[in-house]
């Protein structure tokens, strides 16, 4: 089948996250997998943690007893504005497959499913899971299931230009809090001022991260301390009475967590006595532990050996004693920007990946 064609019907299945319907995408690749011989596809839908019940969906399809993963996420972020043509039309041109998802990444399922309809797979399991853009509920969900247990490698799929993602960096987001009585602002001068002291938390955290600017592996250096947002107070002449800031750094392999916290309590300290901080996200770092049987899985597809300037679920995966590499069809530039593509060319590229990959899993 014409990998662009494929693509563009599952464009046009709407799986934008929050608001789409991946459950029904699953049931599609179902009966793809099915048609190309696995011995066995499950369909499971997980529910998020979103209070209004929405649920989230992954299939999975083994042959044999899988060692080799492939997974690519089937949610999108929603469509950015900007766009030109309908995100859903699944437009084919000359050269290019334009709609949301094309690279990010339904790209890499219809490549992986064309190259599955020649290459008979043996201990391969392919997983298409959902909310990957949000809070990875159905990875996770996958991970504590019996036949995750038997996977010892992952090609973990994002768009990466033809090169292969062999680490990244994780992601902290802290809130940090402080509470004061409030009042007339008539009373300012002798009152507590969360605002303030927020304040002098931000200043904080941006000497902070000037600080460890320096710190890290190659390529990977500094924290990108992001000071995202100070929250509190209704009108000029009332003194809130509390304040919030959020922020958020992007930890590399490795990463000095003892360290890092310690600098944290004191920089919280010097802003004032009562402010309090917690996480509200942690996504951990990735860095794959043995290249050498990917390299071979891959042969000489990937161009480069890369660091990936984004998140993946590998770190999930690794996590959870997987080891993996990231690698897929089309640009991160592409991903999440109006009129979204993936070229053909990247394509046939990526049908010959998966075929190598299936050819060399046989042989492990």
């Amino acid at each position: 089948m014409d990998p662009s064609a494929l693509l563009a019907e599952l464009i046009r299945h709407r799986t934008d996250n929050p608001g789409g319907d991946e459950v029904a995408l699953c049931r599609y690749l179902e009966r793809a997998l099915r048609d190309r011989g696995a011995d066995e596809v499950t369909v499971v839908e997980v529910p998020r943690s979103e209070r209004d019940g929405a649920k989230g969906g992954y299939v999975f399809a083994r042959w044999g007893e899988p060692r080799t993963l492939i997974n690519t996420h089937i949610d999108t972020v929603p469509a950015n504005s900007g766009w030109t043509v309908d995100p859903w039309a699944g437009i084919v041109t000359d050269d290019r497959v334009v709609g949301l998802g094309a690279a990010d990444t339904k790209g890499a399922i219809a490549s992986a499913l064309v190259a599955l309809e020649t290459n008979k797979p043996r201990d391969l399991g392919v997983l298409f899971s959902g909310d990957e853009e949000r809070t990875g509920t159905c990875v996770r969900h996958f991970l504590e299931t019996a036949p995750a247990g038997t996977i010892q490698r992952a090609i973990v799929c994002e768009p990466t230009n033809r090169t292969v993602g062999v680490r990244h960096r994780g992601v902290v987001a802290v809130e940090a809090e402080v509470l004061g009585r409030g009042g007339h602002s008539s009373g300012a001068d002798h009152m507590p001022r969360p605002i303030v002291t927020m304040a002098r938390l931000a200043v904080e955290l941006d000497a902070m991260g000037a600080r460890w600017i320096d710190r890290g592996p190659e390529e990977m250096k500094g924290l990108c301390m992001n000071v995202a947002a100070i929250e509190g107070g209704v009108a000029f002449n009332v003194v809130p009475n509390r304040a919030s800031l959020t922020f958020s750094v992007r930890p590399p392999p490795g990463f000095d967590a003892q360290g890092f916290e310690a600098e944290l309590r004191e920089s919280a300290r010097r802003a004032g006595e009562d402010v309090r901080t917690r996480t509200v996200l942690e996504l951990a770092p990735f860095a794959t532990r043995d290249v050498d049987p990917f390299r071979a899985l891959l042969g000489d597809h990937p161009r480069a050996e890369a660091t990936l300037p984004f998140w993946t679920e590998a770190a999930a995966l690794s996590r959870a004693g997987i080891d993996a590499v990231v690698i897929g069809p089309g640009d991160i530039l592409q991903a999440h920007a109006p009129d979204e593509f993936v070229t053909k060319s990247d394509l046939a590229w990526a049908v010959e990946l998966f075929a190598h990959v299936i050819r060399q899993a046989r042989e492990r």
